[in-house]
């Protein structure tokens, strides 16, 4: 499918390309941030409790709050999936099915990160930026963001194979 066809595909596509993006990227994320906190000693949990209370402080300290902050990510992490699929034709549809589609992905997602570490969560929750460095929090963002070019690109090749 070319840019301009996949730019112009059915909205339930491109929410379904969406949503496996975001699963994508925030399993990546989770990974990410499971295989760093561990190396260096610390506990995962921690950061998905943080995230519990960062959107909801009341349960910040219930039983299910490690649960729940992984919930809450990957349901962030879904709706971010569908921005970028829906965004990405409509803004740059030159770039759709390009090698600077990862790209503009990754730098979105970059805009996305800089954004919550240095304005949202400062206010927020500020304890929460410390829980993991920036650079470890960044690469989190830049691999959701591979693992979303990715879901991407597989759905070009998917569209392009099925003409």
């Amino acid at each position: 499918m070319g840019s301009k066809a996949f730019a112009a595909a059915r909205p339930n596509r491109l929410l379904t390309i969406g949503t496996l993006a975001g699963l994508a990227g925030g399993a990546a994320e989770i990974a990410w941030i499971a295989a760093y906190q561990g190396l260096t000693g610390q506990q995962a949990a921690i950061v998905a409790q943080g995230v519990t209370q960062s959107v909801l402080p009341s349960l910040a300290s219930a039983p299910s709050a490690v649960v729940l902050g992984l919930a809450i990510h990957m349901s962030l992490a879904i709706v971010m999936g569908i921005v970028i699929a829906l965004a990405v034709p409509r803004l740059m549809p030159r770039v759709v099915g390009t090698m600077l589609e990862p790209l503009a992905v990754i730098a979105g997602l970059v805009a996305v990160w800089a954004v919550n570490f240095f304005l949202v969560l400062p206010v927020i929750n500020p304890d929460f930026v410390t829980i993991v460095p920036y650079a470890a929090s960044l690469t989190s963002k830049v691999l959701f963001g591979f693992a979303a070019a990715f879901v991407l690109w597989l759905a070009h090749r998917g569209s392009a194979s099925a003409r």
